[in-house]
């Protein structure tokens, strides 16, 4: 009977969650859930000096905001916790004694200092940069003098360089590393703390995690990882290496290409439904390319992935599907998710009831492609906008826009408002007789309402503004 499928998303507090991670994130929670197994979130920081964000809970939160929720790891436990690394440190020691009790390891006194010029020189000498293994052959004397003067040291792991390692990637399928071109990796830093390399491989071994998904940038470290698992003569899990996700200039995606973090599309307002979307459907084809999170479930052929260049991330295809994710919800939703914007940038749209939000959104909503850019479409509304009797002779000139200007108040005076098509009904007419065409007519009326002279249509202008207001706003060059 094959084993149920585990899965693990397992990230560094060491930074912010960002559309590289994520997407690994989603890849390992589409496939468990796909094949009805479990996703585990284990948070890697054993790297005290670069954790920035406490204990990994920013990332549940974020996990959390996007709708990937995990089935095993921080908070929700697990049999096989803690999943935290910082408190593995006995389960990893346990591990290590093992490996030096079979020689499979060795004490290294290298300083940084020592291996910074020994990389300097292999560099100068066009050789790869690599460990010596000087340490490798110290004499059990020498190492005793060593560890009674206390100089620190780190346990390395030897490797037969001698013999090759092969790993089954699902994109790559048999992928083969020759282990004469990698030198003997730390499995200890000098504080005693477990490193990445060695905390890696014993939580997916004994968290018995059958797939391991992750970015592409991995791929060398499994050639390492496959000589721990041969050194405990236990099975490898099946990989899978993403592709990594570049800006347009090809370069890997950074804190300064907009969107990269997950906090900049959050507070620009791109929805959680809409980065998912984005994030699964690059690197491959789907024939209707809006899904939500179930069907992708349902839909996503990992049957049929393979490796591909790295993927250019383009933020006009994400706000597209971001505009079709807005275009998609359900009104009160929608309303529901734009309210902190618009509080934010419109304090006294706290005082609208529901309803009136809800009308003024329905009229934009097909026009914007984030949340943020709504609360901009109906700057009008909460904002008088400022006239300007210059730019409005530069877009109509001088005697057009007192002809218009003159058709507009006379129709207010003798029809008012009561009657809002009838007004506009009775200003067309007139307007013909003028010979004023109706784009001049509706830009310009559109210009006293909004500060624009394209954009919203006129009647839903009207709607959205009521008599008061659009009065107030047309007289106010009168």
């Amino acid at each position: 009977m094959p084993k149920q499928v585990r899965v693990r998303f397992a990230p560094s507090p060491t930074g912010f969650m960002h559309l590289g991670n994520i997407r690994a994130a989603l890849m390992n929670y589409l496939f468990a859930k796909q094949n009805e197994g479990i996703f585990v979130l284990r948070i890697e920081d054993t790297d005290a000096q670069r954790n920035i964000n406490e204990a990994g809970y920013e990332i549940v939160e974020d996990l959390k905001h996007l709708g990937l929720n995990y089935d095993e790891g921080l908070i929700v436990g697990g049999k096989f916790g803690p999943y935290l690394q910082s408190r593995r440190k006995e389960i990893y020691q346990k591990n290590l004694n093992d490996l030096i009790e079979n020689q499979k390891v060795y004490r290294c006194f290298c300083t940084e200092k020592e291996l910074e010029e020994m990389r300097r020189e292999q560099i100068a000498q066009g050789k790869p940069p690599r460990y010596d293994r000087g340490c490798l052959h110290l004499s059990d004397d020498q190492i005793k003098e060593k560890l009674v003067q206390k100089i620190p040291f780190i346990w390395r792991f030897k490797i037969n360089q001698d013999e090759e390692q092969q790993i089954d990637d699902m994109a790559r399928g048999k992928v083969i590393f020759e282990m004469e071109n990698f030198s003997d990796f730390a499995l200890t830093r000098s504080d005693g703390s477990f490193t990445f390399m060695f905390a890696n491989f014993v939580d997916d071994w004994l968290m018995d995690i059958t797939h391991v998904i992750r970015g592409e940038d991995h791929l060398s470290n499994s050639a390492m990882q496959a000589a721990l698992f041969e050194a405990f003569a236990i099975p490898l899990p099946r990989f899978w290496h993403l592709p990594m996700i570049c800006n347009i200039d090809g370069k890997k995606l950074s804190k300064r290409d907009f969107g990269f973090k997950l906090e900049d599309l959050k507070k620009e307002g791109f929805l959680s439904e809409a980065v998912l979307n984005y994030l699964a459907i690059i690197g491959t084809s789907f024939l209707d390319e809006i899904q939500s999170i179930d069907e992708l479930i349902k839909n996503y052929d990992f049957s049929n992935i393979h490796s591909t260049g790295a993927i250019k991330y383009d933020l006009d295809k994400l706000l597209w599907i971001n505009h079709k994710w807005i275009s998609k919800l359900e009104l009160q939703d929608l309303l529901n998710r734009v309210k902190p914007f618009l509080h934010d940038a419109y304090p006294e749209s706290k005082d609208a009831d529901d309803k009136k939000l809800e009308l003024l959104i329905s009229k934009v909503r097909d026009d914007i492609k984030t949340l943020n850019g709504l609360t901009t479409e109906l700057k009008f509304y909460f904002k008088k906008p400022e006239i300007d009797e210059i730019k409005i002779e530069e877009e109509c000139g001088a005697d057009l826009s007192k002809k218009i200007l003159d058709l507009i108040y006379t129709n207010l005076d003798e029809t008012g408002l009561g009657d809002i098509n009838l007004f506009l009904t009775k200003l067309k007419e007139e307007s013909k007789k003028a010979n004023v065409k109706i784009k001049d007519l509706f830009g310009l009326i559109r210009y006293f309402l909004t500060g624009e002279f394209s954009g919203i249509g006129i009647h839903d202008l009207f709607e959205m503004l009521g008599a008061d207001v659009i009065k107030q706003r047309l007289f106010r060059l009168k």
